[in-house]
């Protein structure tokens, strides 16, 4: 059996990659989410707010039980929030502690979670994080998303430096999976260029129908997980490079 945990389960990608998961053979998932909208009988689902720490620290135990019949075991922190877009300065402080406990605090738990539940396996074991093209540019408005996927791809780097030292042999990745048609994406379109600068150009994406779907994007990140690394591999890619 092919296991999934996949955070972020309810909506947009994580919800398409469920599902697209669901649809292959002997594969079950894991949906870590607060609201449960798949049902499925390989399906289940975690309750959990990744903005509640305590929660997060009492119920990871659930998210990574012992799988005597694993073929293969993949970790998809997909979870993630913008936020309140404005610039630094124009915020109240909690804003940054809800983005950043929810974009990497609780994807850093997760991994280390999985990497101490799975790494004495010998079966594949993957874990991707869904990162953002955010992370690798100044985006006006967006400082503590960008930072947290930024934060991201730096926890990716330097867990696959100590899983290849340790000779492990687990893959571990940070993807942005480019810009979708997403509940994220409509907020983005409700701010001003106060706030975004890029505020045209993004509402502009949309009229023009340039959003990728999610279950396109969703289709081509399982079919990638399904084959081995290629040994020149980078850690942190993109969407366009699978």
């Amino acid at each position: 059996m092919h296991y999934y945990i996949i955070t972020g389960a309810s909506r947009g990608l994580g919800k398409a990659l469920a599902e697209a998961v669901l649809r292959l053979p002997d594969t079950k998932v894991v949906g870590v989410s607060r609201h449960a909208t798949i049902e499925h009988e390989q399906y289940a689902h975690q309750p959990l707010d990744l903005s509640d720490m305590l929660a997060v620290q009492n119920n990871l135990h659930k998210v990574f039980p012992q799988w005597p019949d694993a073929e293969s075991i993949t970790l998809i922190n997909n979870a993630a929030v913008l936020g309140e877009i404005g610039y630094l300065g124009e915020h109240q402080n909690e804003h940054f502690e809800f983005v950043f406990d929810v974009n990497i605090v609780a994807p850093a738990m997760f991994m280390n979670t999985f990497l101490s539940a799975y790494g004495g396996l010998s079966v594949p074991r993957t874990i991707l994080n869904i990162s953002s093209g955010a992370a690798q540019r100044a985006v006006d408005g967006w400082g503590a998303y960008s930072a947290s996927k930024a934060a991201l791809d730096a926890l990716s780097c330097t867990a696959q430096k100590e899983q290849d030292l340790r000779g492990s042999g687990i893959r571990i990745r940070s993807l942005s999976p480019g810009i979708l048609d997403t509940a994220m994406q409509e907020h983005i379109r409700t701010a001003d260029e106060h706030s975004f600068s890029e505020a045209v150009r993004f509402a502009g994406f949309h009229q023009e129908g340039r959003l990728a779907q999610p279950e396109e994007v969703a289709e081509k990140i399982i079919g990638w997980l399904r084959h081995p690394a290629s040994a020149d591999e980078k850690v942190v890619l993109r969407i366009d490079s699978l």
